[in-house]
């Protein structure tokens, strides 16, 4: 009976390993082909510069080791590393800019997660510790609001008092943690770009993107808290002294309806802020 359960542990294993090397294979099908088109449509165009073999590598090799540390010391779980060494690819392969602020994201978000577990496990039964200024604006103010917040917070549709890990509750603490969490990644953007863009001086000034960095990190908190309000279900269990994301005769409801959970929540405020944030941003940003 031992020998069949260790049996099956190897297989599930195996499997899962054969899972990874799929995946890993499969990524780097996908990075040499945008290689291979990169040079294709500059020998084509003529004013493209290709990407050079050093710079694929380290888009390959960087997200890879940083992925896998980060997974290795759990603040990823399987589908969150996969996910992550995708998008560290592509991002550091369009623009090194890009790959200082999703490694200032991952960076201060992984940290500001496991800060202070042992209290936001006793207030969210769900804790777990494991377009990017916004992600990170509402990373950050979900972390430290509940934390550092002498009040309770408020529930954004109704403005009413609600239990701490509330979804849609803001407080003032976290706002501005938002506000600092979306300002930090366009700094490390901006400071990527001073290193980096040789003939800087001669385009438009490039210090608006740590402020439009600070309000997607705003927006995005406040429109996560608002889906959060209307889409995720919260109610308090009493039995636990918890708010839960599930219905039960012990639970109380406070707000919203069972139709997204917090992943769902952030992909939908992420898409919409990076898709109407760059056009506020064009519309303000002096281009001459």
């Amino acid at each position: 009976m031992n020998m069949q359960f260790e049996d099956g542990i190897f297989i599930k294993d195996y499997i899962r390993m054969m899972a990874y090397m799929i995946v890993l294979c499969f990524a780097l099908a996908i990075s040499l082909s945008f290689w291979v088109l990169s040079i294709t449509a500059s020998t084509y165009y003529g004013t493209l510069q290709p990407v050079s073999p050093w710079r694929w590598l380290f888009s390959v090799l960087v997200p890879l080791f940083i992925t896998f540390r980060a997974f290795k010391r759990k603040n990823l779980d399987h589908g969150g590393a996969i996910g992550a060494m995708l998008v560290g690819f592509v991002l550091t392969m369009a623009n090194m800019s890009f790959f200082g602020a999703l490694f200032t994201f991952f960076v201060t978000s992984s940290k500001l997660t496991k800060w202070k577990g042992d209290i936001k496990k006793q207030i969210d039964s769900d804790y777990k510790e494991g377009a990017l200024a916004c992600s990170t604006g509402d990373t950050w103010a979900s972390e430290v609001g509940p934390v550092l917040s002498k009040r309770m917070p408020r529930l954004i549709t109704t403005w009413k008092e609600v239990p701490a890990g509330t979804n849609g509750g803001v407080t003032p603490v976290g706002l501005v943690a938002s506000v600092l969490g979306g300002g930090t990644v366009g700094t490390a953007y901006y400071f990527m770009q001073l290193l980096l863009v040789k003939d800087l001086h001669l385009a438009v000034p490039q210090w608006p993107i740590i402020l439009y960095g600070a309000i997607a990190g705003l927006f995005g908190s406040l429109l996560d808290s608002f889906l959060g309000a209307t889409m995720q279900y919260s109610g308090y269990d009493e039995s636990i002294g918890k708010v839960v994301s599930y219905e039960s005769p012990s639970v109380k409801r406070i707000c919203g309806k069972p139709i997204l959970d917090n992943n769902g929540v952030n992909l939908f405020s992420s898409v919409l802020i990076a898709l109407f944030l760059p056009g506020f941003a064009w519309i303000f940003w002096a281009r001459h």
